[in-house]
């Protein structure tokens, strides 16, 4: 059933001149390229405590997502069945194995958050955000790189990982023993993803002499959840004890400063990354460490740098 159900939304791509694969493409490609930055932009200068559950929502979705594709082991659609066409260049983002959909996975972490977060607030915005999250995984059917499970459950999965993130955060909220221990617990959880997903067995299953599908290249972006999640239990560590971020709201430039930080992650992970410590890596490794600093930017470098240009300015304004 869900074959057929992708082949009659490619017959409908094929029907409609392909009218349609460019905007889903776009919505596929805001979720992992431009949305996972979202959540630095709120610590630096929205509301330092929500930025705290963004970015834990977000690099604890890659992690959960990761841990199930590489235990699921689903191959892509257009393996499972030759008749399947992905549209455009959507497959080349397809990266990993199929179920659950990682694209879905970071979409809901992201938007969900935020209706979470504006539901009494601004609910039009809330609003916004779940259909986006519907939107966004409906593209991933119609574009032929994900069943309707891979969605429904990257959805579900998703949606788990804010409410529980949200619990927590309530629980432990002002309480640094708890989120020390946390930390400590992370840690260990991390070490044990990373020993799972290296030594687990792993389908190997050829045609024509040639494998399927690499087990190691589909890796990669499990490590970078963890690389993610690692820099964030460190960072925050130190941001708690040591550095002690405060948001300086109404430093004139507070929002250029955001800005130029947002910047540059987005060139350190989009290209910068990729000639250095990929290279020296490797794929697995070299995204851990892209990742881990991201989280450590996020978290110490750049609140650093703020406090020089803003702080001083927002303390004598006082």
């Amino acid at each position: 059933m869900d074959i057929d159900y992708l082949l009659l939304l490619q017959g409908l791509r094929e029907a409609t001149g392909g009218i349609f694969d460019e905007l889903f493409n776009a919505i596929s490609k805001f979720a992992v390229d431009i949305l996972p930055f979202l959540p630095f932009v709120v610590f630096w200068c929205v509301d330092k405590k929500w930025g705290y559950r963004f970015i834990t929502t977000l690099f604890t979705g890659e992690v959960i997502n990761g841990v199930v594709k590489l235990t699921v082991c689903a191959y892509r659609p257009w393996i499972r069945s030759d008749l399947i066409e992905p549209a455009g260049d959507s497959k080349v983002a397809a990266t990993g194995y199929s179920f659950p959909s990682g694209h879905t996975m970071c979409a809901t972490t992201m938007y969900g958050t935020t209706a979470v977060w504006q539901w009494k607030r601004r609910r039009a915005i809330a609003i916004f955000c779940i259909v986006m999250i519907a939107l966004t995984g409906f593209s991933r059917n119609f574009l032929g790189v994900h069943t309707p499970q891979d969605v429904l459950v990257g959805m579900g999965e998703s949606i788990l990982i804010v409410l529980i993130v949200g619990f927590v955060a309530k629980k432990v909220e002002g309480n640094d023993k708890a989120l020390d221990i946390l930390t400590l617990i992370g840690i260990f959880f991390i070490i044990a993803v990373i020993l799972y997903v290296m030594f687990k067995p792993y389908p190997m299953d050829y045609v024509n002499g040639e494998l399927l599908v690499d087990p190691l290249k589909m890796q990669k972006d499990c490590f970078g959840g963890c690389g993610g999640v690692f820099g964030l239990l460190v960072g925050s560590y130190i941001e708690r004890h040591f550095l002690h971020y405060e948001m300086p709201k109404g430093a004139p430039n507070l929002a250029l400063l955001s800005c130029v930080g947002l910047g540059i992650l987005i060139a350190w992970d989009q290209w910068f990354a990729g000639a250095t410590v990929k290279l020296l890596l490797g794929s697995n490794w070299g995204t851990y460490v892209t990742k881990c600093f991201i989280s450590l930017f996020a978290l110490l470098i750049w609140p650093l740098v703020i406090k020089k240009f803003c702080g001083k300015k927002e303390a004598a304004a006082e």
